[in-house]
Parts: structure tokens; C-alpha cells; sequence
């Protein structure tokens, strides 16, 4: 039987951290980290992510600001208004909410966004500096994942990694933060071949596939620790991850459920970047 990983808590732990860093800051300097969310069009899973979003801001005590715009918003109009919170003094953290309607170019607004305003650490210059090793800000979700694994004192170093999904989002950086853990990391994608047999090798095995239930217990190790990023519906509407968890919870010795484990870490991480980026934009 697995050990859960409670990603509840440990995301609970690292917003109540970040909180009290603000009511150090705002009695210091009264300043309070700001952070602003451009949503376009009425997506629901998005809107659901701007409210938590939200909520947390107002947990640690950020000033926020919310654009919601509609769905036939222009390209000019979404870069004009992200060059204008580019200037703001009082936002330190800019993010748009993918994925962006299909007549917008997505990658041309993350590079619009300054990259020590890039909360969310897409900008090439943040994804540069995450393949080198000097970051400042890492983005939310293989972030969240590397605290999820920490929280446990599980060790990285000299293990078999492997990455299920090769995503600039989760994939990539993913490898890369396990790699700076020394990790040994192996990233699968559609096109590997032996998928299972190289699943199975894995000490730690991280799911971003975005297929539900994909990973069944035939492609899991027995004590491995089992990281599922995904987030589906499954035949009967429900949350599931890409894990079958009924099938690998018995034979891994670590796991995250779905929902309550990664999910939470990466509203819990953007609150701390947005706070890196406070401190950086005021020299603190």
C-alpha cells in the first residue's frame, strides 16, 4: 500500500510561508506583491484555474487584477494590454491563461510578457535559464511536483526517472528539474518504443500524458514512487488522473491522487514565484 502524497497540505504549507513573507514586506516596505490574470473567451476549466487563482492571492495576501476578455479579442488589443501591465509598477507577475482562443498566437504573447514579470516561466529566457541551471522563477507545475517529492524527503539523486509527456508546460521542464536533482531521467513520449518495459525501470515515474487512466499497474514497479500531473474526465464525468490509481496505489510506495496532489501545488508555486518576482523587480 502507497503512501499518499497530500497535496492539500503541502500546498497549504507553502502559501501560509508566502503569507507571512507579505506581512513582513507590507510592514517593511508597505508593499504587497501584485499579480495580474488575463483570461480571453468563457473556457470553463480556465475560469475554474482564474478563480483559484484569485482565491489564493487573496489567501497570502496579494493585490490581484483580473481582465477577463471576450472570446473575439484581437491580437493587438491582448498585446497592447500585456505591454501595459508590463509597465505597471504595482504588478510584479503577468499571466495569460492558456490555452488561448485558436485565432490568437500563443507563443507570440508569451513572449510579450516581460520575462521577470513571466510568472509562469514560459518565456524562452526563463525556459534558457531552467536548462542551465540559473533561474529565478520555474514553472508552477514540475515545481509543485519537485516540493510534492521534497515533502516526502525522497530521495532523487542516482534514481530512475522517467517523464511520460513531453510538454513545454510539464514535460521538459519537468527532466530538467529532476536532472538538476541528479536524477537519471528518461522522457517518453508517443513515438518511444518499449514504453512499458521502460516504465517499469522507473524509481520515480512522472505521468503528464494527458490520457486517463493510462498508466496501469503492468508499467509500474513495485515501491516506485508514482507522480500523476494529469487532470481528465474519465466515462462517468469524473476527475481522474492519468494513473489508474485503484491499479498502481497497491504496488507503489509513493503516490499523488487525483485531485488533491499536484494540482494544488501549482497555484500554490505561482504565489511563490509572484513573490520571487516582487523581490527581484524591488531589489529586496
Amino acid at each position: 500500500m502507497a503512501k499518499i502524497i497530500d497535496g492539500k497540505k503541502v500546498s497549504s504549507d507553502v502559501k501560509n510561508k508566502v503569507a507571512q513573507q507579505v506581512l513582513k514586506l507590507k510592514e517593511m516596505y508597505n508593499k504587497v506583491p501584485g499579480l495580474a490574470v488575463v483570461i480571453v473567451g468563457n473556457d470553463p476549466a480556465s475560469r475554474v484555474y482564474v478563480n483559484n487563482k484569485k482565491r489564493a492571492c487573496d489567501m497570502v495576501g496579494f493585490y490581484s487584477e483580473e481582465y477577463a476578455l471576450p472570446e473575439e479579442t484581437t491580437q493587438e488589443e491582448l498585446m497592447s494590454l500585456i505591454e501595459k501591465l508590463n509597465n505597471k509598477e504595482n504588478i510584479n507577475g503577468v499571466l495569460v491563461q492558456l490555452p488561448l482562443p485558436k485565432h490568437l498566437n500563443e507563443s507570440a504573447v508569451i513572449e510579450a510578457i516581460k520575462p521577470q514579470k513571466d510568472v509562469d516561466a514560459f518565456h524562452a529566457s526563463n525556459v534558457g535559464k531552467i536548462m542551465i541551471g540559473e533561474y529565478s522563477f520555474l514553472p508552477c507545475t514540475p515545481a509543485g511536483v519537485m516540493e510534492l517529492i521534497k515533502s516526502e524527503n525522497i530521495e532523487v539523486e542516482g534514481k530512475n526517472c522517467v517523464v511520460i509527456g513531453r510538454s513545454n508546460i510539464v514535460g521538459k521542464p519537468m527532466a530538467m528539474l529532476l536532472l538538476h536533482n541528479n536524477g537519471t531521467v528518461t522522457i517518453c513520449h508517443s513515438k518511444t518504443k518499449n514504453l512499458k518495459e521502460i516504465c517499469k525501470s522507473a524509481d520515480i515515474l512522472v505521468a503528464a500524458v494527458g490520457k486517463p487512466k493510462f498508466v496501469k499497474s503492468d508499467m509500474v514497479k513495485e515501491g516506485a514512487v508514482v507522480i500523476d500531473v494529469g487532470m481528465n474526465r474519465d466515462e462517468n464525468g469524473k476527475l481522474c488522473g492519468d494513473v489508474d490509481f485503484k491499479e498502481v496505489e497497491p504496488i507503489s510506495s509513493y503516490i499523488t491522487p487525483v485531485p488533491g496532489g499536484v494540482g494544488p501545488m501549482t497555484v500554490a508555486m505561482l504565489m511563490k514565484n509572484t513573490l520571487t518576482a516582487f523581490k527581484i523587480q524591488n531589489h529586496i
